[in-house]
Formats: C-alpha cells, structure tokens, sequence
C-alpha cells in the first residue's frame, strides 16, 4: 500500500508518519509538498500534525488552500483513503471533508499529554482490529475540542462515524477523561463515505517499542490489513 504524506510549512509530525510507515510498517512512502499538484500515485493520503503555515488564522484554515489540498480533495472525492492526524484532522475539518470543527481548548491552554481512547466502531479500515480497550495514544493541541451542532452529532451517531472517544485508563467514557471539551468526548470521526479520517491523538506517537507503547500500531496494522483485504 502506498502511502502519502504532506508536508506544509509548519508541519513538524511528518517525518514521525514517514518513520512509522516507512521503516516500522515497512511500506513505500511519498513525500507530498504542499505546492504540488501530484499525488504520486499514492492510495492514501496522510495529512500530519503541526502547526500549518503557523496556524494564524484558524488552525487548518489556509492549509485547506493550499494547491495540494485540490488534489486531495479529488482523491477522496473518488473513494480515495485520506487520514488526518490532529493538525491534519483540522485540514479535514475546514476542507469540509469530515464533519464538524476543531476550537480551542476548554480553559484555552495548549495540552500535551498521554490519553486514553477507545474505538467507537468497527467499520472503517483503520478501525475494524483495533481491540476494543482503552489506547493509551499522547495528544499535543491547542485547537482540539471537537464540535459540531445537534443535527451533526445525531446524523455521527446514527451513520456510526464516531471513531474514537477520550475514556479513562478502564475504557469509561467519563467527563473527566475528556481533555479538552470535545463534545461527546469525540476524538476522531469519519465521513459518511468512511474513506476520509481524522483524529487529534497522534497514533505516530505510539507505535515504536524505543517509546514505550505501542498502542497506536493497531490502528496501522487495521488499516494495513483491512485495505489490502478489500483492495
């Protein structure tokens, strides 16, 4: 499976993703920047995290702008696999692919720490064998409350496009587990397609034994063996 990362001025969890994809998965990896208009040829386009183009207007906001965020967009449009992770998942949002918004933080401090997560569903590619427990997966936002309105959420639930929810270290899914004031303590959500992918925990984070948890290797091993099954 090829994958894609993109780079945007600003990134600086892209060369974690390429690491990850490349040298612990062992696939081949194309490096994507922002100015271009050719995605290579890749079957997934992986939009990482950081702080694009320094975030001074709205986290994502002139990311979505950028000329290669054109051809993703027609990617995804054409059942294409596209996963965002935190800056990436704020791409997702303003590009419109994936439902809802990213605001700031509850209590407006930027948080960077180890939480807990626990897959919402089973069908999508990247969550499908994902163990159904509390992942230990770091997250590192200023911008991460996930919102959306009433309609929203109720159309995320009934279509099951919720993909994770903040929980504690047993898998409950508590106010206090949730660390930033996401609605519903959503952590990731899916289009209605279930080809498009965000979430603010970075997986990349926790997938090399040298770090001392590997709990987001399951979401690539899913990914990798539920696509490659289906392809």
């Amino acid at each position: 499976m090829k994958f894609g990362v993109v780079t945007f001025p600003g990134s600086n969890c892209d060369e974690d993703m390429i690491h990850v994809l490349g040298t612990l998965f062992d696939q081949p990896v194309e490096r994507l920047w922002h100015k271009e208009h050719d995605l290579k040829g890749v079957d997934m386009v992986v939009l990482p995290g950081g702080f694009s183009y320094g975030d001074y207007l709205r986290s994502g906001a002139i990311a979505r702008f950028s000329p290669i965020m054109q051809e993703v967009v027609a990617h995804a449009k054409k059942g294409g696999l596209v996963f965002g992770v935190c800056n990436g998942f704020q791409v997702l949002c303003e590009a419109g692919l994936v439902p809802g918004a990213l605001l700031h933080n509850d209590g407006q401090k930027f948080v960077a720490r180890n939480t807990w997560i626990r897959p919402a569903t089973r069908r999508t590619v990247l969550t499908s064998l994902v163990p159904d427990r509390a992942l230990k997966i770091p997250i590192a936002h200023g911008e991460g409350r996930y919102h959306a309105d009433a309609t929203t959420l109720k159309a995320l639930k009934d279509n099951d496009q919720v993909l994770f929810r903040y929980c504690d270290a047993e898998g409950r899914i508590t106010d206090e587990a949730n660390p930033n004031g996401s609605k519903e303590n959503i952590a990731g959500v899916c289009n209605k397609e279930r080809n498009v992918f965000g979430m603010m925990p970075h997986p990349e984070r926790a997938a090399d034994e040298r770090l001392g948890n590997t709990d987001g290797r399951s979401l690539f091993d899913s990914l990798l063996k539920t696509a490659l099954t289906s392809a």
